[in-house]
């Protein structure tokens, strides 16, 4: 006796449900991977849960981003909208410009220039010129600003040498002044008593 026939309708018991999901997902990865060994193909399977968890197979001689390529343009279906699409083209506009800034700093550098024409090489040449006066004139700046700081610095010097030679020269004359107030101090201490000086003569101006 066979097994009936099951109606394919969502099951409203949530823990039946659940089975069936885990059953037939197992079901189905399995059967990708079968149809990718047994028939070369390249598979792409993709599965949300109502939960939100994804499952997924991807055949080993494939990629996602190769599958829906080939699927985009196989079914000539738009799988992006005009923004991302623009967005696409602006990346491959900066990757040529970033590979032509690359070619053309080689050649500045002198590197694989036997491929350029003659008018190629004097673009080259006038190209490293104008670079060259540039780089002279930043550098006659960058000398003037040099300069000019030395000036500063050798101005502050002097300045700051004739502020030290003054202060010495003050504190030279306070030392002196202090020298010859001890020493008369000293001389005065030494004195044991006032005298007057006296003629030699006293009867002298009595003579006279």
């Amino acid at each position: 006796m066979g097994r009936g026939k099951i109606e394919i309708k969502r099951i409203e018991n949530s823990s039946n449900r659940q089975v069936t999901y885990s059953k037939r997902k197992n079901g189905i990865l399995k059967k990708a991977k079968e149809i990718t060994v047994l028939c070369d193909a390249q598979v792409s399977l993709i599965i949300f849960a109502a939960s939100g968890k994804m499952h997924d197979y991807i055949s080993p001689s494939t990629t996602l981003i190769d599958i829906l390529e080939r699927y985009h343009k196989t079914s000539g279906k738009r799988l992006w909208d005009a923004k991302h699409e623009n967005l696409n083209g602006e990346i491959e506009r900066l990757k040529k410009e970033n590979d032509s800034m690359q070619i053309e700093l080689r050649h500045l550098k002198g590197d694989d220039i036997n491929s350029l024409n003659y008018k190629e090489l004097m673009a080259l040449e006038d190209a490293l010129e104008t670079g060259l006066v540039s780089v002279r004139e930043k550098q006659m700046d960058v000398y003037r600003m040099l300069r000019r700081n030395d000036k500063i610095l050798e101005e502050e010097n002097r300045e700051l040498n004739f502020l030290w030679q003054q202060r010495l020269a003050e504190e030279g004359a306070r030392e002196v002044d202090n020298g010859f107030d001890q020493s008369v101090r000293d001389y005065n201490s030494h004195m044991p008593f006032a005298f007057r000086v006296q003629p030699m003569q006293p009867n002298l101006q009595e003579r006279i």
